[in-house]
């Protein structure tokens, strides 16, 4: 993609305010039956990388709960529109993750819906750039830690009981977990906590039968980045890997559906770097 221009949105962001828009793979991934008819549930999947996972499990023959904030309906509906295209069920479940009741109420509809869960996506994520630790206000802290490692856990913990053996986890974490930038000192801390429950996951779960996997993206094109750092930041955003460029969405959804499926029945505790070439450790 070409380097994005200065822009900047509130927060959570929209897709149709992007540019250049976000490729999901609307128009490029092509499906082979590597999920059909698995049950899935991803959170964060109204835009992003969330959408562009959605996009491709269906694809693959998967249906797909949809969990999303409520600020989001219309990013959310489009996803939904797209699981649908593809001939398969898409379910709609809003709720603020950072509630624990809604994490539990998202697994009680999928379970509703399917009688089981075979495929979880840990993707909900909240960021905001800070110069200065003494910028985070207290209730951002709390928030960012209630959205991406509380709602990690409730979701799987209340999940657990309804996966059977050869069920998936695959949690997204980031290359920040490895390479944090200053700014985003509270997102990385979560991040790093992400990598570390997902190998403790594998470890407890494995004698289950159940594989627990991360995803560690580098710099991806989504709404998240104009809502959550200064505009002229983005114009730069993902330059400085060594691809040169920000990822798209669509670039990372071959990875959850390999994660997802049983032709990597022996992948347990891995985490997989989409980065655009920078390491992670």
């Amino acid at each position: 993609m070409t380097n994005p221009p200065a822009q900047g949105q509130d927060h959570p962001g929209h897709e149709a305010l992007l540019d250049p828009p976000a490729d999901h793979g609307e128009q490029s991934y092509r499906g082979s039956g590597r999920l059909q008819d698995k049950a899935t549930v991803i959170t964060g999947a109204d835009s992003g990388i969330g959408r562009a996972v959605a996009i491709a499990f269906a694809r693959e023959g998967a249906d797909v709960v949809i969990g999303y904030l409520p600020a989001e309906e219309e990013d959310a509906r489009a996803t939904a529109r797209w699981v649908e295209d593809a001939g398969r069920k898409a379910v709609l479940v809003p709720g603020d993750l950072a509630e624990p009741q809604a994490c539990r109420d998202l697994v009680a509809r999928a379970v509703d819906e399917f009688g089981r869960i075979d495929v979880l996506v840990n993707n909900a994520a909240f960021q905001m750039a800070r110069e200065t630790l003494e910028d985070v206000p207290d209730d951002e802290w709390d928030h960012t830690m209630a959205v991406n490692l509380g709602s990690l856990f409730h979701v799987t913990k209340a999940a657990l009981p309804h996966m059977r053996p050869g069920a998936s986890i695959i949690n997204t974490t980031s290359v920040n977990s490895d390479q944090p930038p200053p700014q985003l000192i509270v997102y990385d801390t979560t991040k790093a906590g992400i990598a570390n429950f997902t190998g403790a996951l594998a470890q407890q779960y494995g004698p289950k039968g159940i594989r627990a996997n991360s995803v560690a993206p580098g710099p991806i094109w989504t709404p998240l980045i104009p809502a959550t750092i200064a505009p002229e930041d983005v114009e730069g955003f993902g330059t400085s890997t060594p691809l040169g460029r920000p990822g798209q969405p669509a670039e990372l959804a071959p990875v959850y559906v390999m994660l997802a499926s049983d032709e990597s029945s022996y992948v347990s505790g891995a985490r997989i770097a989409v980065t655009g070439g920078t390491p992670i450790l």
